[in-house]
């Protein structure tokens, strides 16, 4: 077998231990839970859930998920169970204790350690129940519950992965900016969905691999005939649509403002929830800003179906810098002409995106978009979409693994 060959071939008949600070029951989409599923259909498959501490424990009591793990550790219910072929879940039902608000890492450190002491108890129990062996631990940014996982538990390997610029948060901040930073140093290798955040690991850890993004385009088929949504239909073309959360944490209401005010006959259209920045801004007052509010997850196609260029106007800071954004592969698996805010992540999609440096550069973008698109960028755009896989990217990792350790 070549080198190529070897390449090529998934992972097969290892067994995985996932640690992540998203539950497998969250109902909206995770990253982490995606590749759970990717690595399963080759792989035995444990995802931890992440265990409560006592705080969360007391302020979200009446919460149904809390419920359940309250029946788990009273015995009412199994804390381990198979979701799928392959793939179990862990809800371990010890309490941590609450220890960010502590003022000195020195005694976060400690009070950690016996965190990471029960939770690698509760791990432990279910890695012989199930017997794996010669396991690996893939932690999807949970660098406190998991800190200690490495010498606990001994794996064979051990992977960190990064999705976000957890830093840019002050709850991860405060105790995290040695931790995380240490956590990376210490595992055999760290993936990370973007280049940026690649490039911020490589300071910790010289294995440190971009391994891409997944994405389920499925319900963004282009081939699927679509009525335009009864909001939209009075709306004059051209349309300029985004899709998303209207968060000013993550998006610059200067760049919307800007584009309604330059070119009045062109009708932006917002779709998402809004946070009290966007619900108090002046956007409410232009005449061809639509806040048409949150949709459906089966009906956004429809509406991207109606935009004639989507935008992405993101702010630029710690936050947003560095973060894959899903939501331009579901643009461009539709074929839309995409203007969005340069970033590190975006330089990924600069041959099939239009990357505005400012505000300003917005309106002209968005005229040059309608102005060339064509057939042939149309399928240009949808068949770079398609490469963004959970298939191609847990490959990636793969890849990533036989690299550091190709032994394994």
């Amino acid at each position: 077998m070549n080198q190529l060959e070897k390449d090529s071939e998934p992972m097969r008949n290892r067994d995985i231990i996932i640690t992540s600070l998203q539950p497998f029951y969250l109902p909206i989409g995770s990253n982490c839970i995606n590749i759970a599923e990717e690595l399963s259909k080759q792989n035995r498959v444990l995802y931890v859930n992440y265990a409560f501490d006592r705080s969360s424990a007391k302020r979200e009591k009446d919460k149904p998920h809390v419920k359940i793990r309250q029946e788990m550790k009273d015995g009412l219910k199994p804390n381990l169970e198979l979701v799928k072929e392959n793939l179990w879940t862990l809800s371990p039902t010890s309490l941590l204790e609450s220890i960010n608000w502590l003022p000195f890492t020195f005694l976060f450190r400690l009070f950690n350690r016996i965190n990471n002491r029960r939770f690698s108890s509760e791990i432990k129990k279910a890695i012989d129940e199930l017997n794996f062996k010669d396991y690996i631990i893939f932690t999807d940014s949970d660098m406190f519950r998991s800190y200690h996982l490495k010498e606990m538990l001994k794996p064979a390997l051990s992977i960190y992965y990064t999705r976000d610029n957890m830093m840019s948060v002050p709850y991860w901040q405060k105790h995290g900016h040695l931790l995380e930073a240490e956590f990376m140093s210490k595992v055999d290798l760290v993936c990370a969905n973007s280049t940026y955040l690649a490039s911020l690991a490589q300071k910790h850890n010289k294995n440190s691999f971009y391994v891409g993004q997944g994405c389920d385009i499925s319900a963004f088929n282009p081939q699927v005939n679509r009525e335009i949504p009864e909001d939209m239909r009075n709306l004059k073309q051209p349309i300029i649509g985004y899709i998303g959360a209207l968060y000013t944490l993550r998006l610059d209401l200067e760049i919307i403002r800007k584009i309604a005010k330059k070119e009045p006959t062109w009708n932006i259209v917002l779709i998402g929830p809004e946070d009290e920045g966007f619900k108090n801004s002046d956007l409410h007052q232009l005449p061809n800003v639509h806040f048409l509010g949150a949709k459906p997850g089966n009906v956004l196609a429809d509406y991207l179906n109606g935009f004639d260029v989507a935008i992405n106007p993101q702010i630029l800071n710690e936050v947003t810098i560095g973060n894959y954004p899903r939501k331009i592969d579901e643009y461009l698996a539709m074929g839309k002409p995409t203007v969005a805010t340069a970033t590190k992540a975006m330089e990924i999609f600069a041959e099939h995106c239009y990357l505005a440096q400012t505000s300003d550069d917005y309106a002209p973008l968005i005229k040059k978009a309608l102005a060339e698109n064509n057939p042939q960028k149309i399928e240009s755009r949808m068949a770079f979409a398609a490469t963004h896989t959970w298939e191609n990217s847990v490959k990636a990792i793969y890849d990533s693994i036989e690299k550091v350790k190709p032994s394994l």
